[in-house]
């Protein structure tokens, strides 16, 4: 479960922009000033370089369309100096919107947005809706139009029960800035990692995917990141992540024999649901050994086999995080976000 708005994007604070309309509804409505108040907001729209804009409506019931909203920021503020951004719910939760009004705020002022480097889209949390069901359209226009942005990531694929336009899309093509992509999810589709696969992202650095579960559309295999595993996808990565995976086991026997395990420097496989079998293969499989990060965090090893585990990777010289042990439920493995 996510539980917490992000406090900090891009390597800046986040600070939430409150349009005028904003401010005088919170006052006329509930009596009292909103957060941030006016002069904390005056100094921030000063300083814009100095946070990652949060920008957000109420997806129960908004107080101003999320358009608006997104127009009245680039009107108020120096958005050129603007470095990094993070949205938040943008339309209505029932998907009757499903994620395109940021979508096509984002793209009908990216001319406005040239020193945009860091972008997060569906910075929501299980208060405001489950990651599983949070709606995402196809977001390719979006990072066609920002060709300086160098981190992208975004949270929700998709309600697996809703239409087709709820469907997160990702087929970005090329992107030569791109340096940090994230896709957080309850379930990856296969389309969406197939997209990722097939991209030309020649700076991209850090990749991290969160599998999850096939009852949330998490269908993806390795056979569907081929060219990411060969190491051919993506000739500057560093870090690899395939996080919060159903089937950690079946991973880590793909990785074994995966040239780009070779390549990276770190690889977390943590949130998921690693066993003794896949930590067998850990151990027995010396490539592992060459990394220099690897994360492990929230797994089902006995506390024997954890243990075995942390001190050969730590002779190794790699460090390792391998703690949050897990115990079984009715025989069932539980990644650590699903729904």
């Amino acid at each position: 479960m996510i539980g917490d708005h992000l406090s900090e994007f891009g390597g800046l604070p986040v600070f939430e922009y409150v349009s005028p309309t904003g401010m005088a509804s919170t006052t006329e409505r509930y009596g009292r000033a909103p957060r941030p108040d006016a002069l904390a907001r005056l100094a921030a729209l000063r300083t814009v370089r100095d946070y990652a804009w949060r920008l957000a409506v109420d997806s129960y019931d908004p107080e101003e369309d999320f358009r608006e909203y997104f127009a009245s920021f680039i009107e108020e503020a120096e958005t050129e100096r603007v470095r990094a951004m993070v949205i938040g719910p943008a339309g209505s939760s029932d998907g009757s919107e499903p994620g395109t009004p940021a979508r096509d705020a984002l793209v009908e002022h990216a001319g406005a947005l040239t020193g945009l480097e860091s972008l997060f889209v569906g910075d929501i949390i299980a208060e405001e809706q489950e990651v599983s069901w949070i709606h995402q359209p196809d977001l390719a226009p979006v990072l066609a139009a920002l060709p300086h942005l160098t981190e992208f990531a975004v949270r929700g694929t998709g309600d697996p029960y809703m239409h087709e336009k709820s469907q997160l899309g990702l087929d970005i093509g090329r992107h030569d800035s791109l340096r940090s992509l994230t896709v957080q999810s309850g379930g990856l589709p296969a389309t969406v990692a197939r997209g990722i696969d097939t991209a030309d992202l020649p700076a991209l650095e850090n990749l991290e995917l969160w599998l999850g579960v096939d009852d949330y559309r998490g269908d993806t295999t390795p056979e569907h990141l081929a060219r990411t595993l060969s190491g051919e996808a993506f000739p500057q990565l560093n870090h690899l992540g395939l996080c919060n995976a159903e089937n950690t086991d079946l991973w880590v026997r793909a990785l074994a024999d995966a040239p780009v395990v070779e390549r990276v420097r770190s690889l977390d496989l943590s949130m998921g649901t690693l066993t003794d079998e896949g930590a067998r293969v850990l151990l027995d499989s010396p490539v592992f050994r060459g990394l220099g990060r690897l994360n492990l965090e929230h797994h089902y090893m006995t506390e024997e086999t954890e243990t075995r585990v942390r001190d050969a990777f730590t002779e190794a010289g790699v460090e390792i995080r391998v703690g949050d042990r897990q115990e079984k439920e009715d025989d069932w493995l539980y990644p650590a976000v699903t729904e």
